[in-house]
């Protein structure tokens, strides 16, 4: 039997099949990464930033939003090209190693004696014995012109084809020397195993192993760990920590000042951060031209250099102040593109800080108000505006001169819904000061603003009576909210793309249509008025029109009389039909038809006495009442099941959400003073009103692209009572779309919990009697049984 003998490929030849592995490997998907392609840049993302009306503000900030979100970045380009030489390289060294093993010599891979030797198949001996001594003379290893190498292969092929036993290895095993150890060379480089190389080996393998892995290690592990989940500095979220239990009532000018002073805006903990020699002759003059500033605050670091100088160019964004391009300006973009991602930090930590003051850990609890004002922040930073600006400065060419117009009394117009629900003609008339192409533009980002509304349902999970609130039970409330756009009080005019006016044909039809449908409600309402309260009026209509066709049919059967015998076929149809439907459960309807049937029949026999009839019709109705009863009940078990299933179904897509990992991809924020594309994210939250106070922690929604639910839990009060709360609903992105939505809560008392459980107890007489029984009765058959049987 061969053997395996597992030894050191002193030629090196195994160690070029790992090599083409290792690069095939890292060469295939990168060649098919870092392959160049034309960038797609996103049409939604180009279009929102397109404005018609050319050389004014709103137009020159869109111009450089586009541009911005064109930009690519310019050491990515010198990436990829890097990337490409590289891999052109490997490439270069994986056809050189193709092709360097398809050079090696595989002595016995496919030995063929006749063309070593160079003779025929059909060559006798005396042939192939003089051609060995031709070619032996020729390679042999005293020779000058010898090779060892091949004298031996020539040696093996005149063996194979004159000696018997060397004959027979060759035609059964493929060589002559018989079956073959079958071999296993290490994959590495001859030279690597070598001893004057040992010394080498060692210290390179103690170069990467011992000192560049533990280092690499060791930068990752110390940058990673300075930052929170969230990618912000854990420095900044203890600055927001102490700041916050500092002052729990806190203003929104001082959240701007404390976002300010975040560390990310610091050159030694930020190496993005730029300090110009411009900057001490810009900044003080740009912060002379901001008021309310708070210069003369000497809290640290509120007074550092790096932290006024991110203040003021905060406060020079929200006031929509122009800088120069390419110093302060750039600092601007910088800053705000970070402040989404701080306050979402600052309120994660003011939640904390509610729940350990819940707990009892703190004495402080920061207020509701600091909490709004926090997240209100965001929409202000995105949408570049103030706390007291109005919602549609939001718009495209509406400045603060035009807001006297919409706040008239005859209008009297604050928010962007009762804007895009004015008619078009009264929207252009107050708009009269636009021109078309200014109108365009307001009217397409107008038709973009979000939408929301939201049902709101309170239960008490895995209860008995979920819809009863006790004391200290934990409350679950689920929040459907569906999100749409303006573009449904809008029309035509917030989904055409170009911006086109409408003909007037088209108009005067779809005012037609309009006044169609405004006729065809107006008599719904009439015929609902008519028909009164709707638990009434058709359960009425169904009893009569029931009643009404059997009636009918025995007017027909009654007046066919051709023969008695079909008279009694028709009778006893009726009478069969009757009882299917009682057992299907329309008992009420059947009722009058048996009392017409019996009254015929009096008439024709006179044999059935008044006295039996109406006791038919007592029993007639009570079977009527306990197929009802039945119908309930069937129809709350099948109620209960079904709702069952769908909390089950919902479990189920809970878990394969809460697998899948959540979404940040909702819907393109209208931001042209932002740095970045921005996407529509929302604070789903409960508070208490009265109290100031906030009942759950704020869930961030970041995936409402026209469904969500959300679900919030917290505790009942410990008193009973009713008290009223308030879901909120935030957006972090824009002003005057956020939702609220009061609930109000009837807190019983508590279940008692029960101290006897009945069905564990048992009376002494219960236990006597089952006692006798058990006695008189034997576990084991007598003979007289069987006897009793067989007789």
């Amino acid at each position: 039997m061969p053997k395996t003998n597992f030894q050191y490929d002193e030629s090196g030849n195994t160690f070029y099949y790992f090599l083409l592995t290792f690069l095939g490997i890292i060469l295939f998907p990168s060649t098919y990464y870092f392959w160049p392609q034309e960038e797609k840049v996103d049409p939604e993302k180009k279009k929102k930033y397109t404005a018609h009306a050319k050389e004014t503000i709103y137009w020159e900030a869109c111009l450089e939003k586009g541009e911005r979100l064109e930009q690519k970045d310019p050491w990515k380009k010198f990436r990829n090209r890097v990337a490409l030489f590289l891999i052109f390289i490997g490439w270069i060294f994986f056809a050189m190693i193709i092709y360097q093993i398809s050079l090696f010599d595989y002595e016995m891979a496919n030995f063929d004696p006749y063309e070593i030797l160079g003779v025929a198949v059909s060559a006798d001996k005396k042939t192939i014995k003089s051609q060995y001594k031709k070619l032996s003379l020729i390679y042999h290893p005293d020779k000058p012109t010898g090779n060892e190498k091949l004298f031996m292969k020539l040696r093996k092929a005149y063996d194979a084809l004159t000696d018997e036993t060397a004959r027979y290895n060759w035609e059964h095993y493929g060589n002559p020397d018989g079956p073959q150890a079958m071999q296993f060379g290490i994959g590495l480089p001859s030279w690597i195993v070598e001893e004057q190389n040992s010394l080498y080996v060692l210290g390179v393998y103690a170069l990467v192993f011992m000192i560049g892995l533990p280092v690499a290690v060791w930068y990752w592990w110390s940058r990673s760990s300075k930052y929170s989940g969230e990618q912000v500095l854990l420095d900044t979220t203890q600055l927001y920590y102490y700041f916050f239990h500092k002052t729990p009532h806190m203003m929104l000018r001082r959240v701007l000042m404390v976002l300010g002073a975040s560390l990310e805006f610091e050159r030694g903990h930020n190496s993005e951060i730029m300090e110009r020699p411009t900057d001490n002759a810009e900044i003080p003059q740009l912060m002379k031209s901001l008021p309310n500033l708070g210069i003369n605050n000497k809290e640290k670091p509120l007074c550092f250099g790096y932290s006024v100088k991110a203040r003021a160019l905060l406060f020079a964004h929200l006031s929509r102040i122009p800088l120069p391009k390419h110093t302060l300006h750039q600092d601007r973009l910088y800053i705000i593109k970070k402040c989404p991602y701080l306050i979402h930090e600052m309120v994660s930590c003011l939640s904390q800080l509610i729940l350990l003051a819940h707990a009892g850990r703190i004495a402080r609890l920061p207020s509701l108000d600091t909490v709004e004002a926090t997240m209100k922040c965001s929409a202000l930073a995105v949408q570049a505006l103030w706390d007291k600006a109005s919602p549609l400065m939001q718009l495209p060419h509406v400045e603060e001169d035009m807001l006297k117009h919409f706040y008239s009394k005859r209008r009297n117009i604050k928010g962007l819904k009762q804007l895009a629900m004015m008619s078009d003609e009264d929207r252009r008339s107050l708009l009269r000061s636009f021109s078309d192409d200014q109108y365009k533009d307001f009217v397409k980002v107008l038709g973009g603003f979000p939408h929301l509304s939201m049902t709101v349902t309170t239960e008490v999970v895995d209860d008995e009576k979920q819809h009863v609130v006790t004391a200290g039970s934990i409350i679950t409330v689920t929040i459907r909210l569906e999100r749409n756009s303006l573009n449904m009080y809008l029309g035509s005019l917030g989904e055409d793309e170009e911006g086109e006016e409408r003909d007037g044909e088209d108009q005067e039809l779809l005012d037609d249509e309009e006044d169609e449908n405004a006729e065809k409600e107006a008599e719904k309402e009439e015929e609902d008025k008519k028909k009164g309260p709707a638990w009434k009026k058709p359960q009425q209509k169904k009893k009569a029109k029931k009643s009404g066709k059997p009636g009918k049919q025995k007017k027909k059967t009654s007046t066919k009389p051709e023969a008695g015998t079909e008279a009694a076929a028709t009778e006893q149809k009726e009478n069969g039909d009757c009882e299917r439907v009682e057992s299907g459960g329309v008992a009420l309807a059947v009722v009058p038809n048996t009392r017409t049937r019996r009254r015929n029949r009096t008439g024709e026999s006179g044999s059935d006495s008044e006295g039996e009839e109406s006791g038919s019709e007592e029993s007639e109705s009570e079977r009527g009442e306990k197929v009802d009863k039945s119908e309930k009940q069937m129809a709350s078990e099948d109620d209960e099941e079904e709702q069952e299933w769908a909390r089950f179904q919902k479990g189920v897509n809970k878990r394969e959400k809460a697998l899948s990992g959540k979404s940040r991809v909702s819907h393109s924020v209208h931001s042209p003073y932002f740095t970045d594309d921005k996407q529509e994210f929302w604070w789903v939250y409960i508070s208490d009103r009265k109290s100031h106070s906030l009942i759950t922690p704020p869930y961030h929604l970041t995936s409402l692209v026209t469904e969500e639910e959300v679900e919030l839990k917290f505790t009942a009060p410990s008193k009973e009572g009713i008290y009223n709360f308030t879901v909120c609903v935030r957006s972090d992105s824009y002003l005057g779309t956020d939702l609220m939505d009061d609930i109000k809560l009837d807190v019983q008392k508590a279940w008692e919990a029960p101290t006897e459980h009945k069905q564990w107890e048992f009376s002494d007489d219960e236990e006597d009697d089952d006692g006798k029984d058990a006695s008189e009765e034997s576990e084991f058959a007598e003979d007289s049984e069987f006897e009793d049987d067989s007789d």
